[in-house]
């Protein structure tokens, strides 16, 4: 193979792989940019409620199957300190933690078979708890050090 046939396949290569991160929609996740709640809101077919306080914001994004998603950001266009989750359905916990989901993978790899043990993390930099079962799942996750001053913790609670 030559050396322009070689640039062509690598061009090829950097645009496929190009289209293919455009092709998937951003989502608002752990620790991501305010920006992206609405296309969640979107992308989930979720009716979106906002509050806002002096501190931080309450996103609440309500599926069509009644499940409910809250996703915290701080005051303005913040990041996203806290998500919180219950309903029916597991939510997407890749999606909803971004570069977390593997903290929560690592922090319960168990040998054995897979049980339906409540799963967690509780890190200086990160706490998950998430459970439920066939019907109710449920969960939270936040980044202790972007939590704002004054934020009432009991409004984690779903």
């Amino acid at each position: 193979m030559g050396l322009q046939s070689a640039v062509r396949a690598a061009q090829g290569l950097l645009i496929g792989v190009g289209s293919l991160v455009l092709a998937f929609p951003a989502c608002a996740h752990l620790g991501g940019p305010y920006a992206s709640v609405e296309a969640d809101s979107v992308r989930l077919g979720a009716a979106l409620q906002s509050t806002a306080t002096a501190t931080h914001s309450v996103h609440a994004l309500t599926l069509a199957n009644h499940g409910q998603i809250k996703e915290f950001t701080g005051a303005g266009a913040g990041a996203v300190f806290a998500v919180t989750w219950r309903g029916a359905g597991r939510p997407d916990l890749r999606s909803l933690l971004g570069e977390h989901f593997q903290k929560l993978q690592a922090d319960n790899v168990r040998p054995g078979p897979r049980s339906r043990r409540q799963l967690s993390v509780h890190r200086s930099d990160l706490v998950i708890v998430t459970g439920g079962h066939p019907g109710g799942f449920w969960g939270v996750a936040f980044l202790p050090q972007q939590i704002p001053a004054d934020f009432p913790s009991g409004e984690l609670r779903n």
